[in-house]
């Protein structure tokens, strides 16, 4: 096997250095070596190259043969030190020119190093103030909903902003971009964008929108005591959110900016909630903000806000109504699933799908409008969603149903909401390389991006597609993202590189441990990217660690243990 596997690598080698691009030549030559090298059984060769401290076979991919030819060389050097021949001119004059070969390789390793610093800084732009690696973070349309997240995150080191073309639209697109590029001129700190094609995911489809109501819940102690209020941001809608120190309970919008104007501190806001108690807001706070006023009021008792409530100052001279909350947006609807469960996926996404029992045999029922999904599951498949936090068994399917046992779910259950995304790892599913979404996306990114994330890479197939769309945009220089997160993807990954690399645009590789996690199980997520990082390295192709990097420092504020361990290591 390791012979055919050495022909056949001999044979593309030499087809691909005909013809294709030389930015990327003996990047592809050096991953062709690296795969050679790991074709062998040098197990044995390892443990007696240790016994001489020389050469460790792990650390040489990024220069392979540079790397084996100084190892080489310093064998022949100890060799003929061994060999006592202090007056033999002819062993001096070859130990100069073993030296000779030495230097040469050491050049040659130091050449591919930079080559790849090079490869880099194309992608990803040079590195600011002594930083080692760069910082990407993902936004969405919440980055419009405050006038300084992005200048926060541009401030705190995020030299990439990551747009995932699956949620919003070109309208709010433009407006995060704006965002980005008036906070890195402002603040002169470079920051590139980077655009993910939704490519062909597969995700649970909306489920009926929830009540438009707010929940107000003042803190409290273990025997159900008031411990703090609540607090509450008011303001007209135009004022925009509250500032970023605060971290207000919940917004409430008021619909006429002249009867805020009313309102002083020491107030109290009288209103019927949703389900008719009487409640009251007492305003503690005013703030000046972007374009208006913008108030902090407190509530000791737990109320529900929905659009429509009045809200009424209460003074000593009488009642003097302040209008009605506005744009209270709608609850997010879910389905809790538990162990045991009977959950039917429709095709039809006009099948008026909720959160309620009382269809068909007491089952849940959620949509998927793609038709992979449909034509790929089988029965006794697995099937996995919102990344793996729940796990069925395909029990029966059609054209336009399919019937999951749930096998895992948390022990109180676990809430599936809409757009979740859903994963049969154990299915032959087949995508096309770019759906017509991707190319119309195309289109604003090619404008709009420095960078192009392509999900859920397969095949070369994908990439070929991939480049005739790019040539034919002419968009020689958009950096592209290759987004491992199939195990299709990872098993195919040199094959990947080797034809993304004929292109010449900027090339990365992003590791999306999400979807990979769950594709080829979490117990080998931790080899798997070990093995993605060598043979970008071999390739000289920087590569992205994402998917829930210091994901409790963001929901929590602290860090846990294992994600500064996992920061760390991604530094690499």
């Amino acid at each position: 096997m390791h012979v055919k596997f050495l022909i056949y690598l001999l044979t593309f080698s030499n087809l691909w250095t005909l013809s294709h691009c030389r930015n990327y030549m003996e990047s592809a030559m050096n991953l062709i070596h690296y795969l050679a090298l790991k074709s062998l059984d040098t197990g044995p060769l390892k443990d007696n190259l240790a016994l001489f401290s020389l050469l460790n076979l792990e650390m040489v991919n990024s220069s392979v043969l540079a790397s084996l030819t100084t190892g080489i060389q310093l064998l022949e050097n100890l060799l003929l030190k061994s060999v006592r021949t202090n007056e033999n001119a002819s062993a001096e004059i070859c130990m100069q020119e073993k030296l000779y070969q030495q230097n040469k390789g050491n050049s040659m390793s130091n050449a591919m190093r930079m080559k790849a610093h090079l490869n880099r800084e194309r992608l990803l732009g040079p590195l600011q103030d002594s930083r080692t690696t760069h910082i990407m973070t993902t936004v969405g349309e919440e980055a419009l909903e405050s006038e300084t997240l992005i200048i926060d995150l541009i401030n705190a080191g995020t030299s990439i902003i990551r747009i995932n073309c699956a949620h919003g639209n070109p309208e709010i697109w433009s407006g995060i971009i704006r965002r980005v590029k008036q906070g890195s001129q402002m603040l002169e700190a470079p920051c590139r964008i980077l655009m993910d094609l939704a490519g062909p995911k597969l995700r649970t489809g909306n489920l009926k929108p929830g009540p438009c109501v707010v929940k107000i819940s003042p803190k409290k102690n273990a025997t159900g005591n008031v411990i703090s209020p609540a607090q509450v941001w008011l303001s007209h809608r135009g004022a925009g959110s509250p500032p970023p120190h605060l971290s207000p309970d919940a917004v409430l919008f008021i619909d006429d900016q002249e009867f805020l104007t009313e309102i002083k501190v020491g107030d109290t806001l009288r209103f019927f909630d949703a389900r008719g108690k009487k409640r009251i807001l007492k305003i503690s706070r005013v703030f000046h903000v972007f374009s208006g006023t913008g108030f902090i009021a407190e509530c000791t008792r737990t109320a529900y806000v929905s659009s429509g409530t009045e809200l009424y100052i209460k003074r000593k001279k009488g009642r003097f109504p302040v209008g009605q909350v506005v744009d209270v947006p709608a609850r997010e609807s879910f389905i809790r699933l538990r162990v045991g469960d009977l959950l039917i996926i429709s095709r039809d996404d006009t099948c008026d799908p909720d959160n309620s029992y009382g269809h068909r045999n007491g089952a849940h029922r959620i949509t998927c409008s793609s038709g992979y999904l449909f034509d790929a599951v089988k029965p006794g498949e697995r099937i996995a969603f919102d990344d793996g936090k729940i796990w069925g068994v395909i029990k029966g399917n059609s054209i336009s149903e399919i019937v999951v046992s749930i096998t895992h779910a948390g022990p109180k259950g676990t809430k599936l909401g809409s757009q979740k995304s859903i994963n049969i790892p154990d299915s032959n599913i087949r995508y096309e390389g770019l759906t017509s979404k991707d190319l119309v996306d195309l289109e604003f990114v090619a404008s709009h991006a420095d960078m192009v994330g392509i999900s859920f890479v397969r095949d070369t197939r994908d990439i070929v597609v991939l480049r005739q769309e790019l040539e034919k945009r002419k968009l020689e220089n958009l950096g592209i993202i290759l987004k491992i997160e199939t195990k299709s993807g990872f098993e195919k990954l040199p094959l990947l590189l080797l034809e993304a690399m004929k292109s010449g645009n900027p090339l990365g590789v992003m590791i999306a441990r999400g979807d990979l996690a769950v594709e080829c199980g979490w117990e080998r997520l931790a080899d798997l990217q070990e093995e993605i990082l060598s043979v970008s390295g071999a390739a000289h192709i920087p590569v992205i660690w994402a998917t829930q990097v210091l994901e409790s420092l963001v929901k929590s504020g602290v860090p846990t243990r294992a994600e500064i361990t996992d920061v760390a290591y991604g530094r690499r």
